[in-house]
């Protein structure tokens, strides 16, 4: 990949990560802190969630075993995670965590797609963790109700609807409650991020460095605040608001993703009616896609209403790179309401984008609703959907009763700690101006709240997830403090164009 000299940069110089003595955390149980990683070449039976045609040669697989209760840890009551590693390529210096987002992405599989990345990888070992919970880690369940909150769409005002939505977030709260039994309320921020600091005694490293993207940016600055001294270089990509709790973050959803919608995708689409036959203009595929949704409510293909319609399109948005899939599932769907014959092909493609396995939703569920308070009640929800409804954000406003399913958790959650960053090296979060997922206001506000937090923003550009995808100034500026330890002031970098299909 291309590289740039990036501008603006202080010679500030994160500390050495070097393996050595006195790695271990006090307090942790030296049958813990005595595993070995048994290394081997991974098998793909091994990853979950891997994209089609990965290439996974090279990246070795081990496990470790973690204690359920870090409050408990003497207890000698286990869990496995699931781990992998793709060596560097020179003499490692460094190990460098990743996490794919979530919460309860795995993330065994990650590592692959750093591959690219030849500084980073010239001098640190890339490191994939399925966290507990889901992946090839000891998995909690919600057996398989979380598909409930993705069916009914809230922009059917009819009370009865209305209930039946929530009635369902009750059902998906009480079933992963009580199918997650006594590990449930273990799967947070908390235990986690000590599963990391003992993996980092396994690593043999002092300190670790760290790249997470979106839900992995609440875990890195968790892991900074708590850990400052085991917290090396942290590379917060696509950032929550992690000085807040997870229902404020997730509140800020219906605005990043209509704006995605509206001020990229849309007009993108239109500049190719020629192709599309869609809209010449972004008000016009809009509407086009107004009345394919409601042609669909109105006739649902085999099951797949507006609902699975807007979560397939949710997910798409991600990445500018499947606009032009995105593109042609509308023209699948809208072809679909005329033609009978083909919606088999568009009901795939529908089915295909808003795939999720229970383990991966069981741990966002249980993560969300178990530490931090959520607060509301079902008449206040209802209004709350109403107001984004009245206010434009149709693509995900209406989705606020869909994700109430905290609402009924009826456990205490954890507390969450104060998230100002005091005591903690200087972490550098990453973000463009129009992330879908995590809208751009709250890491604005992380950033302001975190001391000595730096922030990148990538200008003209919406992709949720910017290191390591294609952006060579980017990657300058972050390789320079992954590798280098060159802590940047806060600056902007254009993004990239959009496609061409």
């Amino acid at each position: 990949m291309k590289r740039l000299l990036a501008v603006g940069l202080l010679p500030v110089i994160v500390g050495g990560l070097l393996a050595g003595a006195g790695t271990a955390s006090a307090g942790v149980p030296a049958h813990y802190t005595g595993q070995k990683l048994d290394w081997h070449p991974c098998a793909a039976e091994e990853l979950v969630t891997l994209p089609p045609g990965t290439d996974i040669g090279g990246l070795e697989c081990a496990t470790f075993r973690t204690p359920r209760d870090w409050d408990r840890a003497d207890e000698r009551q286990d869990l496995t995670i699931a781990v992998s590693r793709l060596k560097s390529t020179g003499p490692s210096t460094a190990s460098v965590l990743t996490n794919p987002g979530g919460p309860g992405g795995p993330g065994r599989w990650f590592p692959v797609t750093f591959r690219g990345q030849e500084k980073l990888r010239e001098h640190q070992d890339v490191i994939g963790i399925d966290v507990r919970g889901t992946g090839k880690s000891t998995n909690v369940t919600c057996r398989g109700a979380a598909d409930l909150i993705r069916q009914l769409d809230p922009r059917d005002r009819d009370p009865r609807n209305l209930n039946q939505i929530l009635a369902n977030a009750e059902h998906v709260a009480r079933s992963c409650q009580s199918a997650g039994g006594e590990l449930r309320p273990l799967i947070t921020t908390h235990q986690t991020i000590r599963d990391f600091d003992l993996l980092r005694t396994l690593l043999g490293r002092e300190k670790i460095n760290w790249v997470g993207y979106s839900g992995g940016t609440w875990l890195g600055a968790h892991y900074a605040q708590q850990f400052p001294q085991r917290t090396g270089r942290f590379v917060l990509d696509s950032s929550t608001e992690f000085t807040t709790d997870w229902q404020k973050t997730f509140d800020r959803q219906p605005v990043g993703f209509e704006r995605r919608w509206r001020q990229d995708f849309l007009p993108w689409m239109a500049r190719y009616d020629a192709k599309y036959h869609f809209g010449t203009n972004g008000e016009e595929v809009r509407q086009t896609y107004e009345r394919v949704r409601y042609a669909l409510s109105r006739n649902p293909m085999d099951g797949n209403g507006p609902m699975e319609l807007d979560t397939a399109i949710i997910y798409m948005l991600y990445k500018k790179a499947t606009f032009p899939a995105l593109a042609e599932l509308l023209v699948k769907v809208r072809d679909a309401m005329e033609n009978p014959q083909a919606k088999a092909e568009a009901k795939a493609a529908v089915e295909a984008a808003g795939d999720h396995p229970d383990a991966q939703d069981a741990t966002f569920w249980n993560t969300l609703c178990g530490e931090g308070r959520f607060t509301g009640t079902r008449e206040s929800l209802i209004r709350a959907s109403q107001r984004n409804l009245d206010r434009g954000l149709l693509l995900a406003g209406g989705g606020t009763l869909n994700a109430s399913v905290c609402l009924f958790w009826d456990k205490e959650p954890r507390p969450l700690p104060k998230m100002d960053g005091k005591g903690a090296p200087p972490v550098l979060i990453v973000h463009s101006e129009h992330d879908p997922a995590t809208a751009i206001e709250g890491a604005r506000k992380a950033h302001a709240g975190f001391a000595n937090s730096r922030m990148l923003t990538v200008t003209g550009e919406g992709d949720h997830g910017l290191y390591a995808d294609g952006n060579p100034k980017v990657d300058e500026i972050v390789d320079a403090y992954l590798v280098d330890g060159v802590v940047p002031v806060d600056q902007s970098v254009p993004g990239m164009p959009l496609p061409v299909p």
